[in-house]
């Protein structure tokens, strides 16, 4: 079975590069990314540059060039966000049957969550952000979607995935955490959806200069902005509201926060959960999967998983957190 990315050799790369005038010295060292594939390389005379390929049939040219004229705004506003490099005018480039984009390398370590410091800073970033994102709308973007994340995912593994002795525990669990989920989300009004960057977890911010500076808008959305928020927050109940609190204070001071979004994290977090699972799943025929996570589909996984669920479960029944 073929796939998209086998064509995708070290001259390929470069001759993707050189076809918008770039020349490469031959240096190529692939980055952490599996969605996509991501390839640092070097030019002569000059920093290397970083190479983001697409995979074929996810998002449409249109959902990729919003993403980044998203990314290209909030830098127009002084933000840190790293945007694609243009050429000739063009930020997506299509040579030899890839589709790819061209980044600046930009260097810097993960924020530190339990440092209240880079959790105010981080605040105030996201505000900044959100305050851009919430000027206008996506068109082709994703809306955030319990049906997609939470109902289809669930849907799609139940029989080919979940081992056979484990389906009957899976099926009414997941259903269970499927409905409550979407009974918490209903609550959410097309006026609570923005666009949000949609991914944002320490992996996608690199800390440098005491600055958090965002990469990666591949998965930005229209959704709340507490689905930008909840992933910073960790430890027990009474460390997330001291997190939530510090962070809280730098993002208000450049845009407002709708309190009633608290009661939404543990939905959005069973959305998460639910919507990994399946992508694992679905991209199981790309070789680098099994390679990547060769613990997928094994009995301990989907017994792991199914304990998870039933952890979120009891979380989606308690109080939401509260603003100290």
């Amino acid at each position: 079975m073929t796939h998209p990315y086998d064509s995708l050799t070290p001259d390929c790369v470069v001759d993707c590069l050189e076809s918008i005038g770039l020349v490469s010295d031959l240096r190529l060292l692939a980055l952490n990314s599996y969605e996509n594939r991501v390839y640092q390389v070097g030019i002569e005379g000059a920093d290397p540059v970083i190479l983001k390929f697409y995979r074929a049939g996810r998002w449409t040219d249109a959902q990729i060039l919003e993403e980044h004229a998203f990314a290209q705004e909030l830098v127009d506003h002084e933000i840190s966000v790293v945007a694609p490099e243009s050429f000739a005018g063009d930020t997506l480039h299509h040579v030899l049957g890839q589709r790819f984009s061209v980044f600046k390398r930009r260097g810097g370590y993960p924020p530190e969550l339990d440092n209240l410091d880079h959790l105010s800073r981080l605040g105030q970033t996201l505000g900044r952000i959100h305050r851009v994102g919430g000027a206008t709308s996506f068109l082709h973007r994703r809306a955030l979607s319990p049906t997609r994340m939470a109902t289809e995912s669930r849907l799609f593994v139940e029989t080919d995935f979940v081992p056979v002795e484990l389906q009957s525990a899976y099926r009414t669990l997941a259903h269970d955490c499927d409905q409550a989920a979407t009974e918490i989300l209903s609550a959410m009004t097309t006026g609570d959806l923005q666009r949000v960057h949609g991914d944002c977890h320490v992996g996608n911010i690199l800390w440098r200069d005491d600055t958090p500076h965002f990469v990666d808008l591949d998965d930005c959305i229209s959704g709340p902005v507490v689905q930008d928020i909840w992933m910073f927050l960790n430890g027990d109940r009474n460390q997330r509201e001291l997190q939530l609190g510090e962070f809280i204070d730098g993002y208000e001071e450049f845009n407002d926060f709708d309190e009633r979004q608290l009661s939404w994290i543990e939905a959005l977090r069973t959305l998460r959960i639910m919507h990994h699972a399946a992508w694992l799943a679905r991209r199981w025929s790309d070789p680098a999967f099994p390679k990547a996570f060769p613990w997928f589909g094994q009995q301990r996984f989907w017994a792991d998983h199914i304990l998870e669920l039933r952890e979120q479960l009891s979380a989606m029944q308690e109080a939401p957190l509260r603003l100290l």
